[in-house]
């Protein structure tokens, strides 16, 4: 470790979940380490993210359980939802985390540095409000990323639109929001807001959201997004944006398919980009890609010898767990006598629209792509819990086996309860579990899960006949 030749040991730039990680671990080491954090600790997870995010999924939910309860016998009166209680209590709670990210950096013996860290060289960083000017041995590069907007040229009225920053700021609900974007942001709050009883309008340029996923996922999500009351506008993009005043929906949204929708609230949801503008990463002769992403090898390591960059900013997989294992592995390697790196492969996940998705491993089309022959199990079914209650949607569960040697290539969910169920999965798949792996396991009845190890019949697409 630097010794006198430099202010810190280690200097980390954004006070995220990895890079909060990083210095804990660095200075349980021994080493001598500071954080610059310009906003508030926790970073998008805590502050403006999953967090958050997940406490405004229970709220939506609430309403349609207490209406589902009747039948099973619950006889509820006249109920109401108070928007201005529950983002109270949601803040106060972000807060609590916040403070605790903070106070775990204070007790290693971190300093911590309330504001924007830039680059003058590789190791060396200007304290943007302060001005001061701080060396590190080692930088790790921890911003994150940031919601993407197009201009003003590319969308004119996109000043009036609100990003998943400001979303959890509305004082009142909508009475009407339209959100552009179809990835799990998009669907996600679209979700929120329908089951907060919000007129809810969602629109995407593609055909189905969730690109990237498995393609059973996509349609099953993309129908409980109509099944929720959701519109959904798909093939067309907004053009223009009008404020018109003197009415409850003052935004007027032109779209590419000359339709026209108003609003009250605009979200744009249409993808994030690093947060590295204005870090002088130039200075430090750091390289970037033509996002502005990062570039670094598996052990997190830039171009440059001396500095790493670790979560979002580097536009590998932008998951808060993997930042922290990657911010960790960083720290175990250079100052713990540890070396690893994290394996980005087979990483569970989750969506959480209502129903929610879980997925881990490869999707169909990608399995089909990498291995060649695969064999399909699915299944879909109306759960135990919805035949008393009113509710018709179904569960949807698929296994993508390999022909070959029958191991399990991707396990894909949608349905209640799936993110718990796919991090248990995530394990087995992580392990090379195969399909008779699968049926040895005995099924915990009655549950929705069982049916993981209960299927046996492989799915046969349709062939459809030209006569």
């Amino acid at each position: 470790m630097a010794e006198h030749a430099y202010d810190f040991d280690l200097f980390v730039i954004g006070g995220g979940s990895g890079g909060v990680r990083a210095a804990r671990i660095a200075a349980l080491a021994g080493a001598k380490v500071a954080v610059a954090e310009e906003y508030r600790m926790g970073g998008t997870c805590v502050i403006r993210g999953c967090v958050p995010k997940k406490f405004m999924v229970y709220a939506s939910q609430y309403g349609k359980d207490i209406a589902k309860s009747a039948g099973y016998g619950w006889r509820v009166g006249d109920v109401s939802y108070d928007h201005g209680s529950f983002v109270a209590g949601m803040h106060a709670e972000v807060d609590r985390l916040s403070g605790i990210y903070s106070r775990n950096l204070k007790n290693a013996g971190v300093d911590i540095f309330e504001e924007r860290a830039e680059f003058v060289d590789a190791h060396t960083l200007r304290l943007k409000t302060s001005g001061k000017t701080i060396t590190a041995d080692k930088i790790l590069i921890a911003v994150g990323g940031a919601p993407w907007r197009p201009s003003p040229d590319e969308l004119p009225g996109v000043e009036y639109t609100v990003s998943s920053n400001e979303i959890f700021h509305l004082e009142d609900l909508p009475k009407h929001i339209v959100i552009a974007g179809g990835g799990y942001i998009a669907v996600e709050f679209a979700h929120i807001f329908a089951g907060l009883g919000v007129k809810t309008c969602l629109v995407y340029r593609g055909e189905e959201v969730l690109r990237g996923f498995d393609g059973d996922v996509r349609t099953a999500v993309h129908e409980g997004l109509k099944e929720a009351g959701v519109r959904v506008v798909t093939g067309a993009v907004f053009e223009k944006i009008e404020k018109r005043d003197g009415t409850d929906l003052p935004l007027h949204i032109s779209l590419s398919n000359s339709s026209h929708i108003d609003a009250d609230v605009v979200m744009m949801a249409v993808g994030r980009r690093p947060n590295t503008d204005g870090l002088g990463c130039d200075a430090a002769g750091v390289a970037l890609d033509d996002k502005g992403a990062v570039i670094v090898d598996e052990w997190s390591k830039t171009n440059v010898a001396n500095v790493w960059a670790v979560g979002d900013v580097t536009d590998r997989v932008a998951l808060t767990p993997v930042a922290i294992r990657e911010g960790h592995a960083f720290a175990d390697t250079e100052f713990g006598g540890n070396a690893w790196h994290f394996d980005h492969s087979d990483i569970a996940t989750a969506v959480f629209s209502q129903p929610e998705v879980g997925t881990v491993g490869l999707s169909e089309e990608d399995a089909r792509k990498a291995h060649g022959a695969v064999d399909i199990y699915k299944t879909q079914f109306r759960p135990m819990k919805n035949m008393l209650n009113g509710d018709k949607s179904r569960v949807l569960m698929k296994l993508v086996v390999r022909q070959s040697d029958e191991k399990v290539l991707g396990v894909h969910m949608v349905g209640d309860d799936a993110a718990e169920i796919i991090q248990a999965v995530g394990i087995a798949i992580k392990m090379g579990v195969t399909k008779p792996d699968f049926d040895r396991t005995c099924a915990v009845h009655p549950s929705v899960a069982e049916e993981l190890v209960t299927m046996r019949t492989k799915w046969v697409p349709e062939v459809k006949s030209n006569a």
